[in-house]
C-alpha cells in the first residue's frame, strides 16, 4: 500500500487533488446535514442574516474559499504546506458553491425544492470525475515506469475514455443517473446506451423523428420505468438530499367585479332581482 501511495499519488503530485476531493465531499455531507437540522428546528445551528434581515445563503462563503484556495495554488509552487491549505480551502468552497448550484442556476431560492435536486445531481457528477482524476492510473509524472507498465495504464486510460463516450450516449438518450453512475463503474452506462431513449432526450428528437413505432416504444418504455422505480428514486433522493416542500395548490381564480359595469344576471339587482320587477311593474 505504501508503495502504491508513493507511485500513484505522491510522486505525480496528486495529494492536494486528493485533499481537495476529501475537502469538497466531507463539506458537502456537512454542510446538507446542518440545513436539515436547520430546517428541522434540531440543534444549535441558525440561518445567518445580514444588516435588514437579509439571508445569507452558504454559496456566499463558497465564492469566498473558492477564491482564496484557487489563488493560493496559483501563487504557490505547487508543493509545501501552502498548497495542501489551498487545496482543502478550494475543496470547501466548491463543496458550498455546489450545495447551491440550483440557486445559481435559477436565481432563486429553490434550495428546498424539486429544482433543487439539480445541486445534488451536479454534486455527485463533479465528485466522480474529480476521482476519475485521481484514481486514474495516468503514465505522467511518474518515474521509472517500465514498457509493461507504460502498455497497462495506457489501456486503463482507454478503457477510461471509451466508457466516459459511452456515458455520454447514455447523457443525450436522457438517461441522466446511469450516465453518471456509468463514469465511474463501467458496463452502467452500457445499458443506458444500447436501450432505447427517453422521449424527451435530445437523441429521440434526432433520431426518432421520423420513426414513429420507436418514438411509441420510447413513451411506453418511459412510462413503465417511472412508475416501476420512481418512488425509490424519490426516497433515495429525499433521504440524500432532503424532501422538498409540498408545493401549495392554486385556489380557483374568481372572476372581479368592475366598478360601473354591468349588474350581475344572478345579482339582487340583475333581471330577477328585485330593482327589475319594480321597474317592470
Amino acid at each position: 500500500m505504501g508503495h502504491w501511495w508513493e507511485r500513484n499519488i505522491i510522486e505525480p503530485g496528486k495529494l492536494p487533488l486528493l485533499l481537495a476531493l476529501t475537502a469538497f465531499v466531507l463539506t458537502f455531507l456537512i454542510t446538507r446535514v446542518i440545513t436539515r437540522l436547520i430546517r428541522a428546528g434540531k440543534g444549535p445551528f441558525r440561518n445567518i442574516s445580514g444588516s435588514g434581515g437579509v439571508h445569507i445563503h452558504h454559496v456566499v462563503p463558497g465564492v469566498v474559499l473558492t477564491v482564496a484556495g484557487g489563488f493560493g495554488s496559483v501563487a504557490g509552487d505547487g508543493d509545501g504546506f501552502g498548497a495542501l491549505i489551498s487545496a482543502v480551502l478550494f475543496g470547501m468552497g466548491v463543496g458550498l458553491v455546489l450545495d447551491e448550484f440550483a440557486l445559481i442556476l435559477h436565481l432563486d431560492d429553490v434550495y428546498w425544492s424539486e429544482e433543487g435536486r439539480k445541486s445534488v445531481e451536479v454534486v455527485v457528477l463533479t465528485a466522480a470525475l474529480v476521482g476519475l482524476m485521481l484514481v486514474g492510473f495516468l503514465p505522467f509524472g511518474v518515474n521509472d515506469l517500465d514498457d509493461e507498465e507504460v502498455q497497462g495504464r495506457g489501456a486503463v486510460m482507454l478503457s477510461m475514455g471509451t466508457n466516459f463516450l459511452i456515458a455520454l450516449i447514455a447523457l443525450a438518450k436522457g438517461k441522466a443517473r446511469t450516465a453518471i453512475f456509468g463514469v465511474v463503474i463501467p458496463f452502467i452506462a452500457v445499458v443506458g446506451a444500447v436501450r432505447l431513449a427517453r422521449p424527451t432526450s435530445a437523441w429521440a428528437r434526432r433520431f426518432y423523428r421520423r420513426r414513429p413505432r420507436a418514438r411509441a416504444r420510447s413513451w411506453k418504455r418511459a412510462y413503465r420505468h417511472d412508475r416501476r422505480w420512481a418512488g425509490p428514486s424519490r426516497r433515495l433522493q429525499d433521504w440524500i438530499g432532503g424532501t422538498p416542500d409540498a408545493v401549495p395548490e392554486l385556489q380557483p381564480a374568481t372572476r372581479p367585479s368592475l366598478p360601473g359595469g354591468p349588474p350581475s344576471p344572478t345579482g339582487p339587482t340583475g333581471p330577477t332581482g328585485p330593482s327589475d320587477r319594480a321597474e317592470r311593474r
